[in-house]
């Protein structure tokens, strides 16, 4: 592949931003969809496919959702994909049931589809998936939540932050994980809001965003004032859920729990904000991606999930500086070094 450059070009859609990569010789495009622009995890899986796509000569198209949970602009831009003859899609997808036909669209079109971080529904309608263990992710940090509170652990009040009503793939895995972590029996694992343990005070919907975790926290809290542990979807929507604790003093009587280990999550896990948080490595999921594609486009290779796996683990490591027995962490530090790499 040539990495001669030709002329980049950068326009607004309505969906997005288009970066152009120096194109090769055999002119391969991809595309990547995510969920929004805005959420630092999104920011850094766009972050590396472009670099990777830049390294490669691939040119590269990214699009993202106006808000979590915006399933009409995902449809629209792989329908762009497609009708731009790119040679494969990464995508983030908003709500990983309702996408699945449009997926089979691209698969049909010759499109290498590959699922970054949320597993669509079902799993194989993608041609991989690069993520993140979701369900080992959440049983860290509801393993470390119950070590750390230890005996008090069976008089617990659990509120849940989750993503959106839909319940996306990774928000149950995360969900369900926390509650095997912590010892709830989740009944149906496949399933948000089916348990009947008494320490759970509910579920809310934050779309991911620290305003929707502030909203959801005060719902809680209407509920069950005496709410002691509060698991996240993700960071934005803990930094949002500690501001409403704070807002009315129970900023020190709640343990948050989160997923995603950004740079700014890792430093609220610092700072005390969050307690604990699973850190993956959207990164490395994008530029994996890319050269996926890449050798795709070469010789028709698709990508294998890791042995054991139905999907490729790109790792998951607990953040704290509050290590509990029993449950392998790294502290801020090594998180801020290792933060979204």
């Amino acid at each position: 592949m040539t990495k001669s450059l030709i002329a980049a070009a950068l326009s607004t859609l309505a969906l997005g931003v288009v970066f152009a990569a120096p194109a090769t010789a055999a002119d391969v495009s991809a595309c990547l969809i995510t969920k929004t622009d805005t959420n630092p995890f999104f920011v850094k899986m766009k972050e590396g496919a472009t670099a990777k796509a830049k390294e490669l000569g691939i040119t590269l198209k990214s699009y993202a959702g106006k808000v979590d949970g915006d399933h009409d602009s995902q449809v629209a831009a792989i329908e762009s994909c497609i009708a731009d003859g790119a040679k494969g899609i990464l995508i983030t997808a908003s709500d990983t049931k309702a996408i699945v036909d449009q997926v089979k669209k691209a698969k049909e079109a010759g499109l290498l589809v590959i699922a970054l971080d949320t597993p669509l529904d079902p799993a194989d309608a993608a041609d991989a998936t690069f993520a993140t263990d979701n369900l080992l992710a959440g049983k860290l940090i509801g393993q470390w939540a119950a070590a750390t509170l230890g005996d008090k652990a069976k008089d617990a009040k659990i509120g849940f932050l989750d993503l959106t009503p839909s319940q996306p793939t990774v928000d149950v895995l995360r969900d369900q994980g926390f509650m095997i972590g912590f010892g709830i029996d989740p009944k149906d694992p496949n399933k948000i809001g089916d348990e009947d343990d008494p320490r759970i005070v509910g579920h809310d919907v934050t779309n991911g965003n620290e305003e929707g975790g502030r909203k959801a926290m005060e719902n809680l809290l209407q509920k069950d004032p005496d709410i002691n542990v509060i698991h996240t979807i993700n960071e934005p929507a803990a930094v949002g859920a500690y501001q409403a604790l704070k807002a009315v003093g129970k900023e020190g009587d709640v343990l948050i729990v989160s997923v995603d280990g950004g740079c700014p999550g890792v430093k609220s896990v610092a700072e005390g904000q969050i307690g604990a948080t699973s850190q993956q490595y959207p990164l490395l999921m994008a530029s994996l991606g890319i050269e996926a594609i890449a050798k795709y486009a070469k010789d028709g290779t698709k990508p294998q999930p890791t042995p054991g796996k139905s999907f490729f683990d790109t790792g998951v490591s607990l953040v704290t500086d509050k290590p509990a027995p029993g449950v392998e962490s790294i502290d801020t530090k090594v998180g801020t070094d290792k933060c979204w790499g």
